[in-house]
C-alpha cells in the first residue's frame, strides 16, 4: 500500500476549487432569477420626506436667506456671564486669553473691532484672508455667529451658528469684554 507524502492532495484542491466556482455560479444565477421575478416600480415622490427648515430651504432653492435680527438693541441688556457660558462650546476650537495660542480656530482675544484675519500665525481660508483689512463690528459678528457659511462661504469653521439673537448678543458682549480697551457699544 502506497502512502501519499506530499503536503496537498491535487484531487482535494480540485474539489475545493470546483465547489467555490459552483457557489459563484449559483449566486450569479439567483441574481438573474431575482431580476426576472421582481419588477420594482419607481415612486413619484419619496416615501420619507426630510424636514428642512424654511430658511435653509429658501437659501438652498436660491431664495433670499432669512434676515438676521440686528444685535445693537440687544447689546445694552446683554449678559457677559451668559455669553461666557455660551462661548464654552467655542472653546473646543478657540482660545480666549490674551496671547493665547491658536487651536483649530484662531485666538479670539480682542476680536471685537479687530481685523477679520487678525492672527498672523493662523491659516485662514482664502475668503477670510482676503477680508483681513476689514474689522469685525457688532453687526458683522452678529451675522457671522448666526450663520458663518453665509458670511464667509469658504470658511474652514464647521460651526452651524447660533440661532438665538439674544444668545448671540450675550456672546458678543463676552467677546467685547476680552480686550484691554473694549470697543464702545453702538
Amino acid at each position: 500500500m502506497a502512502t501519499h507524502t506530499s503536503g496537498s492532495d491535487p484531487l482535494l484542491m480540485n474539489k475545493i476549487a470546483g465547489a467555490v466556482l459552483f457557489a459563484g455560479l449559483i449566486a450569479m444565477a439567483s441574481g438573474f432569477v431575482a431580476e426576472l421575478l421582481v419588477h420594482p416600480k419607481m415612486l413619484k415622490e419619496n416615501v420619507y420626506v426630510v424636514a428642512v427648515p424654511e430658511a435653509a430651504g429658501a437659501a438652498a432653492a436660491g431664495g433670499a436667506p432669512k434676515e438676521i435680527e440686528p444685535v445693537a438693541p440687544l447689546l445694552a441688556s446683554a449678559d457677559v456671564a451668559k455669553g461666557e457660558a455660551a462661548a464654552k462650546k467655542c472653546a473646543a476650537c478657540h482660545s480666549f486669553d490674551k496671547g493665547g495660542a491658536n487651536k483649530v480656530g484662531p485666538n479670539l482675544f480682542n476680536v471685537v473691532g479687530g481685523h477679520r484675519a487678525h492672527s498672523a500665525t493662523f491659516s485662514y481660508s482664502n475668503t477670510l484672508a482676503a477680508m483681513k483689512d476689514q474689522n469685525w463690528d457688532y453687526e458683522d459678528l452678529n451675522k457671522f455667529l448666526a450663520n458663518p457659511k453665509a458670511v464667509v462661504p469658504a470658511t474652514k469653521m464647521a460651526f452651524a451658528g447660533i440661532s438665538s439673537a439674544k444668545e448671540r448678543a450675550d456672546v458678543i458682549a463676552y467677546l467685547r469684554s476680552l480686550s484691554d480697551s473694549p470697543k464702545p457699544l453702538p
